[in-house]
Parts: C-alpha cells; sequence; structure tokens
C-alpha cells in the first residue's frame, strides 16, 4: 500500500438503540448511550445502565460491511470495533442514532431529524418557517 492511498474505514450502524431518558434535574433529554451521561441542558452527570440493552448489544446480528457474512457481535457497549471472521475485516459498530418525526406547524410538511438532546433551531424546507426543537 502506498502512504498517499487511504485506509479504508469500514462501519455499520447498530440497530438497537438504548432507551430515551430524560435528566432527572431539568426533564431535558439525555445523549443516547449507556455509562456515565452529561445533560446537555443543564450538565448534570448521570450513570445510567440498561441490561436489556447490553443483552440485545451482546447477541446483535451485524453483517460484514466487506463479504455480508453474519456475525454475532458479541461486544456489550457501542460503538465497538469487530473483526469478520471470514474476511478479517476490521470495522466498526457505531451507535444507533434514533430518528424523530416532526411536523411544521406553519405548512405541515413533516421532516424526520436525529434525536439529539438540547434545542435546535431550523428551517422548515418548504416555507422556511423557523423552528425551534427542544429535546
Amino acid at each position: 500500500m502506498n502512504s498517499d492511498e487511504e485506509i479504508e474505514q469500514l462501519s455499520v450502524e447498530s440497530r438497537i438503540a438504548p432507551p430515551s431518558l430524560t435528566c432527572p434535574s431539568c426533564d431535558g433529554l439525555l445523549p443516547s448511550g449507556l455509562g456515565e451521561l452529561s445533560c446537555k441542558l443543564c450538565k448534570a452527570e448521570v450513570k445510567v445502565d440498561h441490561a436489556i440493552t447490553r443483552k440485545s448489544w451482546l447477541e446483535e446480528k451485524i453483517s460484514c460491511p466487506k463479504c455480508n457474512k453474519v456475525l454475532i457481535a458479541g461486544v456489550d457497549d457501542r460503538p465497538c470495533t469487530l473483526q469478520c471472521g471470514s474476511c478479517d475485516s476490521i470495522f466498526d459498530v457505531t451507535a444507533n442514532i434514533p430518528k424523530v418525526e416532526i411536523t411544521c406547524p406553519s405548512c405541515e410538511r413533516r421532516m424526520r431529524m436525529n434525536k439529539r438532546p438540547g434545542v435546535r433551531k431550523i428551517a422548515c424546507p418548504s416555507c422556511q418557517e423557523e423552528l425551534s426543537v427542544k429535546f
């Protein structure tokens, strides 16, 4: 491999998302994940664990992005790095980012967006109405 060639970074998004939880201090949406989380709105530190999600991640079936061989993850955390037993490819399994659908109050267009904690200001792509969305 030449030094000019980039190593192809393979990744697959997990199909399993941890539950959506709210901050016990401000009732805002916590970041998606497990472990030590920091609220984006009030900066409270919250420890989150969910045995069902961890078990599901361990048993999750994931297709190798290079050879399509179905693998069982065997890892109870996301993101993680796996190696395919068939083609020896190394790839990342990224966290699942849930999407939500919102409706523009002006033109009623439905829009999908990543569900991220905090306040987001967006413009409707149809009518350009300014929206403020808080998760």
